[in-house]
This record gives structure tokens, sequence and C-alpha cells, in this order.
């Protein structure tokens, strides 16, 4: 049985404490108290419930790290130590809407000389099929104790691709559609599924050939960046760049269908 880091134990024993009052909750869900943030943008008692006790599990093992949270903002901690970058229910609408697809997502962000940060570890979460994917830097993607890797598919044509659509209040429609357009000819088809955290996880396993979306944040994301490239996938912007929590974009697949994914994706974008 392969055997991770301490820390990576530290961050899965938080997500499965924080898991079973999601689960109850989520078997409840129509008497969840539910306010809005934004837009068709729902935040969840279970949502916040699920923050407070990752906070406190993994504060109580850095002290001095700081957090960047879906919900509660920016902890500071040392600067020059790293931080944790968390969504505690990535996959919101669906959990409100009773569909079992949602996730745990946590990952951890060291800074780097000049200013630079990189995303070391990270662990993706599902409370309800109770698949834990993780990674470490150098040391592949695992779920469970099984090694992962990206799929071997080259032709787009046989490939399953996952998207984000944009909804009410969120996204740029006409930059989706014309994505879509471009690649949706090209396919054997294109899921949307609500779960960023979990669209990754399931590219570094080879579920999915390839994955895009624009308008995420950070948490949405960082662990499942760190998931794919560890699978031996790529992950970059729209523009074949590093820089995909800044730009809020995401391009994910094996060497192959990333690259043809990119070309369609720029010839959409001039």
């Amino acid at each position: 049985m392969v055997s991770h880091s301490g820390l990576l134990t530290v961050m899965e024993r938080a997500a499965r404490k924080a898991a079973p009052r999601l689960r109850r909750d989520f078997g409840e869900v129509e008497h969840l108290q539910v306010s809005r943030k934004g837009p068709a943008d729902f935040v969840s008692i279970a949502d916040k419930r699920a923050e407070q006790t990752l906070v406190e599990e993994l504060q109580k093992a850095r002290p001095d790290w700081g957090f960047l949270l879906e919900e509660g903002g920016e902890i500071a901690g040392d600067p020059d130590k790293p931080r944790w970058i968390i969504d505690p229910l990535d996959g919101t609408t669906n959990f409100l809407h009773g569909i079992p697809h949602f996730a745990i997502s946590i990952a951890v962000e060291e800074p780097l000389y000049g200013g630079k940060k990189e995303i070391t570890t990270g662990l993706v979460y599902q409370p309800i099929t109770d698949e834990s994917y993780w990674a470490e830097k150098n040391r592949g993607a695992w779920r469970h104790d099984q090694r992962l890797r990206v799929s071997a598919r080259r032709d787009m044509a046989d490939s399953l691709i996952a998207t984000g659509i944009p909804f009410f209040g969120h996204g740029d429609m006409a930059q989706w559609t014309r994505i879509f357009g471009e690649v949706a000819p090209s396919v054997a088809g294109i899921r949307r599924f609500g779960s960023a955290a979990l669209d990754l996880a399931h590219v570094a396993s080879g579920r999915y050939d390839g994955f895009w979306e624009s308008g995420l944040q950070p948490w949405d994301v960082a662990a499942g960046i760190l998931l794919v490239r560890e699978a031996g996938g790529f992950v970059t912007d729209f523009r074949g760049g590093d820089q995909v929590m800044e730009r809020k974009e995401v391009l994910a697949g094996n060497d192959a269908i990333h690259s043809k994914l990119h070309k369609l994706v720029a010839g959409a974008l001039r």
C-alpha cells in the first residue's frame, strides 16, 4: 500500500472529519437554510460548517499557515510559510438540488523566490463515493492507493471532454459558445457535471480526456491542477501559459488532447 506524507495525512483527516456532516446535510437537503451571495450562486449552511471544520483541523496541525477560503476569504499567516487553499464544497448547486456530485478540495501553496508560488500538495475528496484523490509534487497522483495516469487517447474523435457552462450572472457565454462551436464537432462527447475539482480529478484518472473552463477561482482548481500534472497531463491557461489561477482559465488533458484543444480554443478566441 502506498504511503503519503504526514502533511497529506493531516489534509485527509480534516476532509474526513468534515465529510459526515456534509453527508447528513445532503440527506436532508430540502431542510437546509440557504442564503444567496450573488446571482444563482448559493451558499448552504453545510458549506460554512464544512469550511469551519477544515480550518479548525488544519490550524491545529499548522497554526502559522495562512488560508485562502471560498467563504472566509484570506486569513493571514506567516508569509514565509505555505498557505491552504480550500473549497469546502465544490459543486454547491449540485448539493442543493440533491445531485450527489460534489467534493472537498484542499491544496497547499508554497512561496517561492521572487514572489512566485507553487501548488505542492492537493486533495480532492468525494464524500458520497468516498473517493480520495491526492497528489504530492514529484510523487504522482493517486486515488486511494491506485496510481493515476491521464488518458492515452490521441484522437479527438474518440475523446470525452468536460467543461463548465456559464450561467446567470457568471461567466462569458459568448466566449464559451465560440469555444463549444469549435470543440463539439471534433469530439465524442462533452460533459458538464458541475464540479471543477472533480472534473480535473477525472482527467487525472483518465475518465475524461480533456477539460476547459473559464471564470474559475483558485479554490476550484488548485488541487485539481496538481492532480492532472502529477498524472502526466498538461494544465495551462487558454493561451498555453501557466497563469491558470491568475487568468481564471483552465485547459487540461494529456499531451495530444491538450495540444489539440489548445488549437481549437485559440481559434475560437481569435
